[in-house]
């Protein structure tokens, strides 16, 4: 590796000239191996010379930010590193968010308005702002055994039934869809 290193930092990048001059040296591998290491070392200074490669958007960052951190690939958790030292208010954000799905998960909303506090002047204040306006409702939601996630289902895959079917007929043939499906 060293002499490899040291005869691409002199100007040679032709990886088959690489492995030719490697073979003759008693190296005893594929040429694959030494065009790999090529064409990573040239991603490296490309990455090197541009700084990140692309800006994530907003999205992937929020996705990153409210993952876990064992969840994530190895540069995933790294891009997180680097943000969260760069917007540190983002470390504060994700800590709020990880409580509040803690309070869900858990059906305790005991800490619920300490929680408002501390978000309220977070990132995600418009957030807490929200749930700060339909406080009864959201306590509520968070302690009940209740959900009604099986009658939005309903709901939603009976307007993908009426869509599919705009235009055709009345309510005899949804009927029909429905109730044989």
């Amino acid at each position: 590796m060293p002499w490899l290193n040291s005869r691409w930092e002199s100007g040679a990048r032709n990886a088959l000239a690489l492995w030719r001059e490697m073979c003759a040296e008693g190296f005893a591998g594929q040429s694959g191996v030494v065009s790999q290491w090529a064409q990573r070392r040239r991603l490296a200074e490309k990455a090197n010379q541009s700084g990140f490669a692309r800006t994530p958007s907003a999205k992937v960052i929020a996705r990153l930010m409210t993952s876990a951190r064992d969840e994530l690939a190895k540069s995933e958790a790294i891009l997180v590193a680097v943000i969260e030292a760069s917007v540190p208010e983002l470390v504060a954000a994700r800590k709020a968010i990880g409580d509040f799905q803690s309070m869900i998960r858990s059906k305790s909303a005991a800490k619920l308005d300490e929680w408002l506090e501390i978000a309220k002047g977070s990132l995600i204040g418009s957030f807490a702002n929200g749930v700060e306006k339909d406080h009864t409702a959201v306590r509520n939601a968070i302690v009940s055994p209740w959900s009604n996630g099986q009658t939005e289902g309903q709901i939603t895959r009976l307007k993908l039934i009426k869509r599919q079917m705009y235009g055709r007929a009345k309510l005899d043939l949804l009927q029909a869809r429905v109730v044989g499906a």
